[in-house]
């Protein structure tokens, strides 16, 4: 991307906006499993500490307190990293939120291989596939901070459970612009192309973006779609896409298996088939290290992205 970008947390953008939405919304609770600092709801426990609940290491516990207060039409926040809202607390935000259909949102931090040095117990790549297949489950994976605020707020004025996914590492700011307008269950087209389509999520938008400024150093003209909406997914948006470029290429710091170059196939499967190539984890774990040397090792980079669709393309 041309020039330097400021870099935040998206979990940044998570605890801020509930405090902010602590204001609007009375019956909003936070619920958190002895993470509160790292997961960002700290800012909320300090603002609305009478509306905070520590349920300590007790994820599975958290959740069933959640669907409890979502019964009492509460707006309950459980917060806790992947690993563990989406890992160990599954059989619970199955039956006792997804099931039901309660009004519970699960704010997910650390998710992804850029948890890095907490390594492969930590660094969860399934949660994507595993929330995906819970019926009714809205699942958001923002870009960047201000995509993150956005997704808050639209879980909020959401009527369901929602699932959103928020990184340790910074990432760059892409969306501080005039005219950026967030809505659920669409996706952007973030850089305009004719050769291929870059669907990406997360991290991976910026990182796409990157690779796409290389690629037409090389001739290749490369469309960039963010999607932070994994499910519903905007599958008129990618088969549109796909139709223009005939090819597509998906990125996303989670697993090959199960995410969004999975949703995508299964759009354009039904739709509009044409080659794809997944871009994320190749069905191994993660390893401990440096969040930056990771993602780079493990091609997420915009480098890494860069070349595998450099050499898809002339495939």
């Amino acid at each position: 991307m041309s020039g330097e970008r400021k870099k935040i947390a998206t979990r940044e953008g998570y605890g801020s906006t509930l405090v902010e939405l602590g204001a609007e919304y009375p019956n909003l609770v936070v619920l958190d499993a002895d993470l509160a600092a790292a997961t960002k709801t700290g800012m909320f426990k300090k603002a609305y500490p009478e509306r905070h609940i520590d349920c300590g290491i007790a994820e599975c516990n958290m959740v069933g307190v959640a669907a409890g207060l979502a019964s009492t039409g509460m707006i309950p926040f459980v917060s806790s990293f992947a690993m563990f809202a989406a890992g160990r607390a599954f059989e619970q935000v199955r039956n006792s939120v997804g099931y039901p259909h309660l009004n519970v949102k699960i704010g997910a931090t650390h998710a992804g291989i850029s948890v890095g040095e907490d390594g492969a117990s930590h660094q969860c790549n399934e949660d994507i596939a595993l929330m995906r297949t819970i019926p009714g489950m809205v699942v958001m994976c923002p870009a960047d901070v201000v995509e993150a605020k956005a997704a808050v707020r639209a879980a909020v004025e959401h009527d369901g459970p929602v699932y959103l996914r928020f990184g340790r590492a910074v990432c760059p700011v892409l969306n501080d612009t005039p005219d950026y307008h967030f809505e659920m269950g669409k996706g952007r087209i973030v850089r305009e192309g004719t050769d291929v389509t870059i669907v990406a999520t997360g991290i991976c938008v910026g990182n796409a973006l990157e690779a796409a400024e290389k690629l037409e150093q090389d001739g290749i003209s490369a469309e960039v779609v963010n999607i932070c909406t994994i499910k519903p997914l905007d599958e008129q948006l990618v088969v549109t896409s796909a139709k223009k470029t005939g090819q597509v290429v998906t990125a996303e710091e989670h697993s090959v298996i199960g995410g969004l170059g999975s949703a995508v196939c299964d759009a354009l499967c039904k739709a509009h088939p044409v080659p794809v190539c997944k871009i994320g984890i190749q069905d191994v774990f993660g390893e401990s290290g440096p969040a930056e040397e990771l993602i780079e090792k493990y091609g997420l980079d915009g480098a890494g992205i860069y070349r595998t669709v450099k050499e898809f393309v002339g495939k």
